[in-house]
């Protein structure tokens, strides 16, 4: 009877959203002006469009290995001549040329999103001051591959982030996961995929539970959310502004469940999948939850954590390897609203 009741209530107060409109605030924004970030940006989406032979896109991809073998993904061809003839078919269809006028009316020369990642690096020199900034390359791939980061080297497939209304969009992709490729998805994608990574992010390795993946993304959610400060919650997790709202104004209800289930010590991958897996809905909340909730409420519990410790900076807090001790020096509890 409890379990079904608590059911119930969760239902109706996540599809009703939150009476009061929450705004998402900016966080704390270093003072950066005396220590630029300025970053390469090269551009090779015309390149693309303009092979006219087979020997140009050999050239092309013997200058650059990791977008022939990560973003055309060669390892998934049989043969270099498969994949030669491939490429070279698909940079030759006038389709193609169509994709590169819509990338270039949505991103123009490039210089907003130049300017945002250096932004976002600035930031990140701040926190870091032996941070060095990444080369930026764009592409244009035919909706193969969306991004790929490494410590220095980011390389964004634009045509994959033309958002909504545009012509052409990856194929077979639902329409919560398309989300996560509107214009101003490229940077924030960066900097989660940065602050998830090892080199910042210190996580026990042994540690397998719900609650250290829930914490470990927590910490990410949080580094991205101070590289940009004024970045909507929403943007960042990928979830619509209603989500936000109804996660926001239920998070008692959503924790009830949580401890009601025995999720946070649970080690097994089929509830792993089902709190911080991507779906659409998190069912074992209710039908209304957002997937990944138990993302965000990891997400809720850093940002606790950080409340009650205002002498903690962001990289004492990326360096905070154990999980466990985080969430309890935390005292999250959330209240019923």
């Amino acid at each position: 009877m409890k379990r079904s009741l608590l059911a119930a209530v969760l239902l109706i107060l996540l599809a009703a959203g939150c009476t009061k409109d929450e705004q998402d605030e900016c966080v704390f924004k270093p003072e950066t002006s005396g220590n630029k970030v300025t970053i390469t940006l090269e551009q090779l989406q015309d390149s693309v469009v303009n092979i006219k032979s087979k020997d140009e896109l050999v050239a092309l991809f013997t200058r650059q290995p990791l977008i022939r073998d990560y973003m055309f993904r060669r390892t998934e061809y049989p043969g270099d001549s498969v994949f030669l003839d491939e490429l070279y078919s698909r940079f030759n269809n006038p389709h193609f040329d169509t994709l590169l006028l819509e990338t270039k009316r949505v991103f123009g020369d490039g210089a907003a999103l130049k300017a945002e990642f250096e932004a976002a690096f600035s930031n990140v020199k701040y926190y870091y001051p032996d941070f060095t900034p990444p080369r930026i390359q764009t592409i244009i791939t035919g909706l193969d591959t969306d991004m790929f980061v490494t410590d220095s080297l980011i390389i964004v497939s634009l045509d994959f982030y033309l958002g909504r209304g545009a012509k052409y969009r990856p194929k077979n992709v639902y329409n919560y996961i398309l989300r996560k490729y509107d214009p101003d998805d490229i940077v924030p994608s960066a900097m989660l995929i940065y602050g998830i990574d090892g080199r910042f992010n210190k996580t026990e390795m042994n540690d397998k539970t719900v609650l250290a993946d829930m914490v470990a993304y927590g910490k990410a959610f949080y580094f991205a959310k101070h590289m940009l400060p004024c970045t909507p919650d929403s943007t960042l997790i990928w979830y619509t502004p209603d989500e936000i709202k109804g996660s926001r104004a239920n998070e008692d209800l959503i924790w009830a469940r949580f401890i009601e289930s025995n999720v946070l010590f649970a080690t097994s991958h089929v509830v792993k999948k089902d709190y911080l897996g991507e779906r659409p809905v998190t069912i074992q909340v209710g039908e209304k939850c957002p997937g990944r909730i138990g993302q965000w409420v990891g997400w809720r519990i850093v940002n606790k954590y950080m409340e009650s410790h205002p002498d903690i900076t962001l990289p004492q807090l990326m360096n905070s390897a154990n999980a466990q001790q985080l969430f309890k020096e935390s005292h999250y509890k959330p209240e019923r609203r």
